[in-house]
């Protein structure tokens, strides 16, 4: 049984419909029972409830083209905290926590995150010498610099 990953995406935005979601990741494991796993996010996060609806719909989509018969497992997750951030969109709820950005040019920055545009965001790099931490003022990175970012989890 082979999926066709296009069509997946088409009825997985079918089945969000006007769920205020977004697709971050959908994959397909190559194996004996294929492995769909989907990865949604949005502006608050990602409701269980909302998981199980979509869950429920895009199973019934893919029943449907697919044939009842068809044998694939379908997880609809949201983006772990460890995961780095790979959309614009995710990074607004995330204003005030620290990102850990990953630069092109192979530098790191690490601060809080004071703003985020459709062209990336504006962090406050926080530089750690022996016992004392400078903050400096907010310097705006754009995505297209921006390697990898991921939110710094604090268990204070």
């Amino acid at each position: 049984m082979h999926f066709d990953r296009t069509l997946l995406l088409e009825m997985l935005q079918d089945a969000i419909g006007d769920e205020e979601l977004f697709i971050v990741g959908l994959t397909v494991s190559d194996s004996v029972m294929p492995k769909v796993t989907v990865t949604l996010d949005g502006p608050t996060g990602l409701a269980i409830q909302a998981c199980a609806t979509i869950s429920r719909r895009l199973a019934r989509r893919i029943d449907e083209h697919y044939g009842e018969d068809s044998a694939y497992s379908l997880e609809v997750t949201s983006p772990g905290a460890d995961q780095p951030l790979t959309d614009p969109r995710q990074y607004t709820r995330h204003i005030g926590r620290s990102l850990a950005l990953k630069l092109a040019d192979g530098t790191e920055k690490t601060g809080v995150l004071t703003a985020s545009t459709p062209e990336g965001v504006e962090i406050e790099e926080v530089i750690k010498q022996k016992t004392k931490k400078t903050t400096l003022p907010a310097a705006f990175y754009p995505f297209t610099d921006i390697q990898e970012a991921k939110v710094v989890i604090s268990f204070k």
